[in-house]
């Protein structure tokens, strides 16, 4: 197989020059205790009495940023000791979920996914459904408002449990207890080095009897072999994050094709291993968070997003989504990100439509649901191609209805 780098249609309108910011998006990796406000956190920690490690929202934010960029994942995760101290009391929780919302709706989000771990947050009494509640009542606020102001949106709990406090067969019990009350799947989180899916298999194999779907944070901090038992053991139909899938392609620039003609020497040739060929065939999705990989070593953060491999997967036909993973630790947003790619790899609208349709498919919702998502991402970003010539639109437009069939 050969490889090379997409070429945006030259009559189309360019995405840096759209307004990307109100075309429809999902968002499917997105963690609820990294996403708050700032101004949120030094609020909430006052009232709480709870140190900050700095007394301004401009300090604060600089604070974050410099753990975000520590290029290592254990680095990252020490601000969550932070936003999960002021995300104790039922208050706490629905203000926070309620904000989260709102902030989905500003970057044009249709359909989120909000991950987070309810037994992060008893401090304060609260039971694990008291906690799951309380976050329920603040994303049907906002999702209430936001339909009165004419944006529809629908959001739904990915319920995590941590891989290092062993209660995954509890976390899972919660999440089916409430897949009718606004869950939507099961997902751990919190270190990958030394606790593997395969510590919690006895879990995953309940929830796969309960039908609950489940996605699994894998191949960020580890390698081919978190994905593998991700896949085996958690029984994952998502991988969170999973961009060490590349630790399992290959690519050779120049040499011969499997029909011994000479390449040219800007195209590779790739060979995909058994895992990753696995993955792209199934179309087992891939929770991608750009600017988060980089900061967390993930990914090499000397290479910049240029050395991301996600350019790769997408050329490849692996199932590749866009994420934030972390609004506030990350500073991103996933509007910010679209236009990342747009400009690193020179995506047109089209091609960052496949990527929003990637996710439409993989959400944890209905054929039915995922289909009408489609149209509604189709209609949404068709819109915004208007400018190009009518055959041009056309064209595109049946491109995206073909995908949203598929």
């Amino acid at each position: 197989m050969t490889t090379t780098s997409p070429q945006p249609r030259s009559d189309a309108p360019s995405p840096l020059e759209t307004d990307l910011g109100s075309l429809p998006k999902v968002s499917l990796h997105d963690h609820l205790d990294g996403g708050l406000r700032v101004a949120t956190v030094l609020e909430l920690a006052r009232e709480a009495g709870v140190e900050v490690p700095a007394d301004t929202v401009d300090g604060l934010a600089d604070w974050f940023a410099e753990h975000a960029n520590g290029e290592s994942l254990e680095k990252y995760l020490e601000t969550f000791a932070l936003t999960t101290s002021v995300m104790q009391t039922r208050e706490q929780l629905r203000r926070v979920a309620r904000e989260f919302v709102e902030d989905l709706v500003a970057d044009g989000v249709v359909y989120g996914e909000i991950r987070w771990a309810p037994e992060q947050h008893l401090a304060s009494g609260l039971t694990l459904d008291e906690a799951v509640e309380a976050v329920q009542e603040g994303l049907d606020e906002a999702c209430a408002a936001a339909d009165a102001d004419g944006h529809v949106i629908r959001v739904g709990q990915l319920i995590t449990a941590m891989r290092h406090a062993d209660r995954a067969q509890e976390i899972a019990e919660l999440a089916v207890r409430h897949r009718d009350r606004g869950v939507v799947g099961f997902d751990i989180a919190g270190a990958e080095i030394g606790f593997p899916p395969s510590r919690f298999a006895d879990a995953f194999t309940w929830l796969a009897q309960q039908h609950m779907p489940v996605t699994v944070h894998a191949g960020e901090a580890e390698g081919l072999a978190s994905i593998q038992d991700a896949l085996v053991a958690g029984r994952a139909l998502r991988l969170g994050h999973g961009v060490r899938i590349a630790d399992d392609i290959h690519v050779e620039f120049g040499g011969l094709d499997e029909d011994g003609v000479p390449v040219d020497p800007d195209t590779g040739i790739v060979d995909l291993g058994p895992t990753a060929a696995w993955v792209r065939d199934r179309q087992i999705a891939l929770e991608v968070c750009p600017s988060s990989n980089l900061q967390t070593g993930a990914v090499d953060a000397e290479a910049g997003i240029a050395g991301h491999p996600i350019d790769l997967l997408v050329q490849l036909g692996f199932r590749v989504t866009v994420n934030t993973d972390n609004r506030l630790v990350s500073d991103v947003s996933l509007t910010d990100e679209l236009y990342l790619l747009a400009e690193t790899f020179g995506y047109s609208l089209s091609d960052l439509l496949d990527l929003q349709l990637n996710a439409a498919e993989a959400a944890f919702l209905s054929v039915d649901e995922r289909e009408e998502l489609a149209e509604i991402l189709v209609a949404g970003w068709s819109e915004a191609v208007s400018g190009a010539s009518g055959p041009v639109l056309e064209a595109l437009t049946a491109e995206d209805d073909d995908e949203a069939d598929a």
